[in-house]
């Protein structure tokens, strides 16, 4: 498994974004009321995931990763690995959407009630995207070995 590129999750946010601001503007009246709860939901995982990363890079660096009662099992850190890959997708995917949301947004806050009430909860949804993204990019990097080099599209793997 290769370690999550950046230029991926850019490519995938700037989808979602186009997709989001595309899907707003010509669909305004679809849109439903924007509450801080939506995007909220996204700090408890982003903290989880950082707590997790906290937990298994200590681990990973005092070497408690094997198959004693004490230990990580390997499975686990894969498993580990998988849900920070995810994650950082979902997290990129909602930063990416609620900034195309933000996008429309921006032009009538202040002028449209509708986008001035709307707006508090674009920021929180942005923020907790990014943050969940940040946090499974960093749970994904403490779950590598000590002693693995850096991948490195320059090098052949053979």
């Amino acid at each position: 498994m290769r370690a999550t590129r950046i230029v991926d999750l850019a490519a995938l946010a700037v989808t979602a974004l186009i997709a989001a601001w595309l899907l707003a503007r010509g669909f305004p009246a679809a849109l439903p009321p924007l509450r801080w709860y939506i995007g909220g939901s996204l700090y408890p995982v982003a903290m989880l995931e950082a707590a997790l990363a906290i937990g298994v890079a200590r681990s990973i660096k005092e070497h408690r990763v094997g198959l004693g009662p004490s230990q990580w099992q390997p499975i686990t850190i894969a498993r580990i690995v998988a849900l920070a890959k995810a994650s950082s997708l979902i997290g990129t995917a909602f930063a990416g959407a609620w900034a195309g949301l933000l996008l429309v947004l921006l032009p009538d806050v202040g002028t449209i009630r509708a986008a001035t009430e709307d707006f508090p909860a674009t920021i929180v949804g942005l923020l907790g995207g990014l943050l969940l993204a940040a946090a499974a990019l960093w749970l994904e990097r403490s779950c590598r070995a000590p002693d693995d080099p850096e991948d490195d599209d320059s090098q052949d793997p053979r």
